[in-house]
């Protein structure tokens, strides 16, 4: 019985947290716009660039996933060769080399939104 209503709890405070998160997001975007309109600015100041395009965010997925395959393959090689525990060694690699992969996709992106 206890473990039901800790689902339950869980539940609604996560859907709480998202509703008050929105709301808030939603209401002071509202106040902001009527704010622009009273003082008869603008209002193109609130359209923002896009920060990103599909291309870039493509190539940021394609490169961790494929630093993640690449982590899991060096955590097997790393587990066969060494002493270290199981886990360890492909938790270890997965991360370092997902993480070099977003580094590398930082790198990438750039060089693709530089040559517009």
């Amino acid at each position: 019985m206890g473990e039901n209503i800790v689902a339950i709890v869980f539940f609604v405070t996560g859907f709480a947290a998202l509703f008050g998160i929105m709301y808030i997001f939603y209401t002071t975007r509202n106040r902001e716009r009527l704010a622009l309109i009273e003082k008869n600015a603008d209002p193109s100041i609130l359209k923002s660039e896009p920060k990103g395009t599909l291309k870039t965010f493509v190539i940021k997925l394609g490169l961790l996933f494929a630093g993640a395959g690449l982590g899991t393959l060096m955590g097997s090689i790393l587990e066969q060769t060494t002493s270290l525990v199981h886990g360890a060694a492909y938790v270890s690699m997965i991360f370092l080399f997902a993480g070099a992969g977003l580094i590398a996709s930082y790198f990438l992106s750039r060089k693709v939104q530089n040559e517009k």
